[in-house]
């Protein structure tokens, strides 16, 4: 067997999680290597600049650290799904930056000085409001089929549906729900979120994304 990518992933994160779902997409077998952030393998932090996951090891020593970057390095390889076809418009970056500052702290309003979850919560809702008004008139964010940026995105949506589930279940937002409902229903979610053991070095290897 050639020597293959090694995905260093944690299950609970959106941005391993957003890896994941396009290693799956795009058919390139990977070592998935699952990494505990209390207590992180030497190894991992040896070959890590950031220490952060999703880091994927390339054959050659190359290191991706950045999760966006993991996601169009794998697509480069094999975009079956044609999830580069779209720019994203800048939607993800939006994700990246207001809504997930408001998400983390709507979350987690006691790891912020001055932190209100309901103005944060309205703050998020108010872009999810701009997702609304696309999915009314088609399935996904730029058509009816997942771009990159739809995949990107709705691990944090997830996140964000998930901090007050009866607030959510009880919100009208119709399409931004079935957009959701839809993904985690989904067979290519539910492959993502597989369980594994934590990673320790010397384990035979977890195979991902064949």
């Amino acid at each position: 067997m050639p020597d293959l990518p090694v995905l260093y992933s944690f299950r609970r994160c959106p941005y391993a999680m957003r890896a994941r779902l396009a290693v799956l997409a795009s058919h390139v077998t990977c070592e998935l290597r699952e990494i505990e952030l209390k207590n992180k393998a030497p190894e991992f932090l040896a070959v890590s600049p950031s220490g952060t996951v999703p880091m994927l090891l390339l054959a050659d020593g190359t290191v991706i650290d950045e999760s966006l970057d993991i996601m169009r390095w794998v697509l480069a390889q094999h975009d079956p799904e044609h999830w580069l076809s779209v720019d994203d418009g800048g939607f993800i970056a939006r994700n990246d930056g207001p809504f997930k500052r408001s998400l983390d702290r709507y979350k987690y309003p006691s790891r912020f000085a001055g932190a209100d979850a309901h103005a944060e919560r309205s703050k998020g809702l108010a872009i999810l409001d701009d997702y609304e008004q696309r999915l009314a008139w088609s399935r996904y964010l730029f058509g009816a089929s997942p771009s990159l940026a739809d995949m990107a995105i709705l691990p944090f949506v997830r996140q964000f549906a998930s901090v007050d589930p009866q607030w959510w279940s009880e919100l009208d937002r119709p399409h931004v729900k079935g957009w959701l409902g839809a993904f985690l229903s989904s067979g290519r979610f539910e492959a993502a979120m597989g369980k594994y053991p934590k990673w320790q070095a010397g384990d035979p290897p977890v195979l991902f994304g064949h």
